[in-house]
């Protein structure tokens, strides 16, 4: 863990109980047979290796709106990964417990509400590049052109009630996870091998989850408040993606912590840019002095490519929810085949009947 992580109050620090210390602590004494084990293994160096690719290579990177949409994607690929381990494990209804499935549902749930959020960010920013826009092809006026550099001033220093939600959110999937812990340990007997290996990866999965969330949480809000640490227990190194993981932290979260935010708006390199930017060409208009034409080209150019970023940010994280409604319909269904079979009827015939 870096110095800066261990003595600064401002983060949010949790220590993420590892429900495979119950379960079982090392794969090799598992009892797993080789096509387990090789489908747990592949799952989580496929893991290990997205992790670290979203370790950025230069500060610059941290945070700017192409990391975003790389994190996103990885995210997108690693939830994709999950059903591709269900459908390897050849999981049958008995080794679904009815608490895998309702903890799942409460987790889905509240990714679902942050992504809502996240995506109201970016068609609310994305706005805010729409006013710069009508602001530049108002040049002859110059009125109008600081009357729509004004509205952007204001609609950008305004905030939005989703990302002021975010950090509560955050907070209850923390919590959400601690009482998957709980559950495990409650029903360690119960569960099946196979329903091991899926809970392991759905560890993993969640934690590199709510990390990027935390990140984009506070990128979002310009604070730091909503920057989460999850330190690592000693059963927790023992993961493949530990290491990753850690070193993904120490490189992102110094960099957002320590970027004043007294006089900008954010924190994401492309925005803090284009508002550097904005701030001359509105002086420049103030003074009634002509505007540096390169100054306003590039200006355009960035508003232009940062809408565009903002817009692929935007369908990842569609993307992301529905990955994850797909899972949690996928795993609710196996449930009502569950209770179906029970009942000795069949699917269809249940649904029917719920629905009369």
């Amino acid at each position: 863990m870096s110095q800066n992580c261990k003595q600064d109050p401002s983060l949010r620090f949790f220590r993420l109980k590892n429900p495979f210390k119950i379960l079982f602590k090392k794969t090799n004494d598992a009892g797993l047979s080789p096509k387990l084990l090789s489908l747990l293994n592949n799952f989580e160096t496929n893991l290990t290796v997205s992790i670290r690719q979203l370790i950025p290579k230069d500060k610059n990177d941290i945070v700017s709106v192409s990391w975003m949409i790389q994190a996103m994607e990885s995210l997108c690929e690693t939830h994709k990964s999950i059903r591709s381990l269900v459908k390897g494990l050849e999981l049958s209804v008995s080794d679904l417990e009815e608490n895998l499935i309702y903890i799942y549902s409460d987790i889905s749930l509240k990714l679902l509400e942050l992504c809502n959020a996240f995506t109201s960010e970016l068609d609310r920013l994305n706005h805010g590049n729409l006013l710069l826009k009508f602001a530049f092809s108002k040049l002859e006026t110059k009125e109008l052109q600081l009357s729509y550099m004004d509205s952007w001033n204001q609609h950008m220093v305004s905030k939005n009630p989703r990302i002021q939600n975010c950090g509560a959110v955050l907070t209850r999937l923390v919590e959400s996870m601690d009482h998957q812990h709980h559950l495990s340990k409650k029903a360690k007997k119960k569960h099946s091998v196979k329903a091991k290996v899926l809970l392991r990866a759905l560890y993993g999965v969640k934690v590199k989850t709510l990390y990027i969330f935390s990140v984009f949480a506070a990128a979002f809000s310009g604070s730091s408040k909503n920057l989460f640490y999850l330190r690592v227990s000693k059963e927790m190194e023992e993961l493949p993606w530990a290491q990753a993981f850690m070193e993904l932290q120490n490189e992102v979260n110094p960099e957002i912590k320590n970027t004043p935010l007294s006089d900008k708006f954010t924190v994401i390199k492309d925005l803090e840019a284009v508002e550097t930017s904005v701030k001359k060409l509105n002086t420049a208009v103030q003074e009634g002095s002509v505007p540096n034409i390169l100054l306003l080209e590039q200006l355009k150019k960035s508003v232009i490519e940062l809408s565009e970023k903002f817009d692929l940010v935007s369908k990842e994280t569609g993307c992301l929810s529905k990955i994850v409604i797909s899972a949690r319909d996928a795993l609710f269904e196996s449930l009502w085949k569950k209770y179906a079979e029970e009942l000795g009827v069949t699917l269809p015939m249940m649904i029917r009947s719920v629905k009369t």
